[in-house]
């Protein structure tokens, strides 16, 4: 399974319940919509370096990296 579509799976089981991960355009916005509030972003990032073995430290976090599925893909790709 491709990096964004492990994610996309994860974002819709755990924030959109009753959304296919197919309906999920990977540019839309997590943060501004309120999908992913900050309790859901620690729960997010947990999850990311659990799945993907990621150190992530507060310096990687800002909202940029974590604003989509796309921006997730990235940040995640780019460790």
């Amino acid at each position: 399974m491709q990096t964004t579509q492990i994610i996309t799976a994860f974002i819709t089981d755990q924030y959109l319940p009753g959304t296919s991960p197919a309906d999920l355009d990977a540019d839309y916005d997590l943060l501004a919509t309120g999908v992913v509030d900050s309790l859901g972003l620690v729960r997010l990032i947990d999850w990311l370096q659990g799945e993907f073995g990621l150190d992530i430290d507060d310096r990687d976090l800002t909202p940029e990296a974590f604003r989509s599925v796309s921006a997730i893909r990235n940040f995640v790709e780019g460790r």
